[in-house]
């Protein structure tokens, strides 16, 4: 099934302009972002092909089948509870029987975790891409070589430097562990390698593209040159950072990172003006017990879109409006959670209506 089956059959309740244009924080290049409501026919919802969502192949266009709808108003879902309260330059079509889906019916102290959660899953995303713009990592990965120590004297010297400067080649090496001490090796060098060591050693790492040091069998009247130590929890961590890096690289939302750097801040805009919004919704459900989409602090919301602020600025004031958001619903008087009961009879209604005028069958 379609978007374009929804419409021609009419199985539509609820069609919506949202995102950044209802919320009025939007430019002139913004997307437009629809998201709607659909009623599977009566033999498809009772038989083996139900579907929950209908998307379109870019996903700015989505569709949630009537249950599945419902069934995320109940969670105090953010981006579908504020289907129930859009501005009315944003709605496309309406149904008459959608209105028995009141933000009423499902706002309740759910909405701080939701909302509250969400925004803060915004700051964190906030701080990754601040320390990802930060410290960027370099294309050329580094090896396990980059990260061997090895002792010199009364200190400890980058095993790359003691290699050039003994001139060695760490094909000709061989280690040992150490025992009794973590990641410790005795390094030995056969001085009369070219090529395949007489001695069999196997090399400080058997390839470039080896995640650990290779370990050889060494006569023991030989002795060590020196010592090596492996740092392996830093080439660990470096390498998890490498892939989480260049993952975000390529798929990072390019006009979105230019905005980033433009403004010279080195912070996502976007989502730091969302963790606002956000914040500040949750505050009025828990006070007034109403969802404004339509933002009335719309001109701040563009200021921080536009990277007036720094990010220490905004990661403050985050973090105070989080506080008042506990304190709101501490104090708010709207019920612990919805009630399913009532939410069920609703729906149940409300699909029988439907069913009862005869449409898409």
């Amino acid at each position: 099934m379609t978007i374009d089956d929804l419409r021609a059959r009419g199985l539509i309740l609820f069609e919506c302009i949202s995102g950044s244009r209802a919320y009025g924080t939007h430019h002139e290049n913004s997307d437009t972002d629809i998201r709607g409501v659909f009623v599977m026919p009566e033999a498809t919802f009772f038989g083996l092909n139900a579907i929950e969502q209908v998307n379109n192949p870019s996903n700015d266009v989505t569709f949630y089948e009537l249950r599945r709808f419902i069934e995320l108003l109940n969670k105090n879902n953010p981006n579908v509870l504020e289907l129930l309260n859009m501005p009315p330059d944003c709605i496309v079509y309406q149904h008459p029987l959608f209105a028995q889906l009141s933000p009423e019916l499902f706002l309740s102290k759910i909405c701080q975790f939701t909302f509250a959660n969400y925004a803060f899953a915004q700051i964190q995303k906030a701080r990754g891409l601040n320390k990802k713009v930060l410290n960027p990592v370099n294309e050329v990965r580094k090896t396990v070589l980059d990260f061997c120590f090895v002792t010199e004297k009364q200190g400890a010297i980058p095993l790359q430097n003691w290699l050039e400067i003994k001139g060695v080649r760490q094909e000709d090496c061989g280690l040992v562990n150490v025992p009794h001490i973590r990641d410790l090796y005795a390094l030995y060098h056969d001085p009369q390698a070219e090529g395949p060591s007489p001695l069999g050693f196997r090399g400080i790492v058997r390839s470039a593209d080896s995640n650990e040091v290779s370990l050889s069998s060494v006569p023991k009247a030989l002795d060590p040159l020196t010592y090596l130590s492996f740092n392996k929890d830093g080439y660990s961590s470096y390498c998890r950072d490498y892939k989480e890096y260049w993952e975000w690289v390529d798929k990072r939302n390019e006009a979105r990172y230019a905005n980033t750097i433009a403004h010279g801040k080195n912070y996502d805009a976007k989502n730091l003006m969302h963790t606002m919004r956000l914040l500040d919704m949750a505050e009025e459900i828990a006070t007034g017990h109403q969802l404004i989409v339509r933002r009335p602090n719309r001109e701040h919301l563009l200021r921080i879109r536009a990277g007036e602020f720094t990010y220490d600025e905004l990661i403050a004031e985050a973090e105070a409006k989080m506080l008042r958001v506990e304190a709101a619903f501490a104090a708010s008087t709207l019920p612990e959670k919805p009630n399913n009961g009532l939410i069920n009879t609703t729906l149940v209604a409300l699909r029988r209506a439907f069913y009862q005028l005869g449409i898409g069958q």
